[in-house]
């Protein structure tokens, strides 16, 4: 399932979901790299 995060106040990452993490936060897929963020709401 392809998920969007927010990284940064103007930086967002779309990647494969992995896990949710404690602080409420997303973990991502991109490639080989993985990425933690806070969910976009649609």
């Amino acid at each position: 399932m392809l998920r969007t995060i927010r990284i940064g106040s103007c930086v967002s990452v779309q990647g494969t979901f992995v896990r949710k993490l404690l602080n409420g936060q997303i973990s991502v897929r991109v490639g080989d790299k993985i990425f933690s963020g806070y969910p976009v709401v649609s």
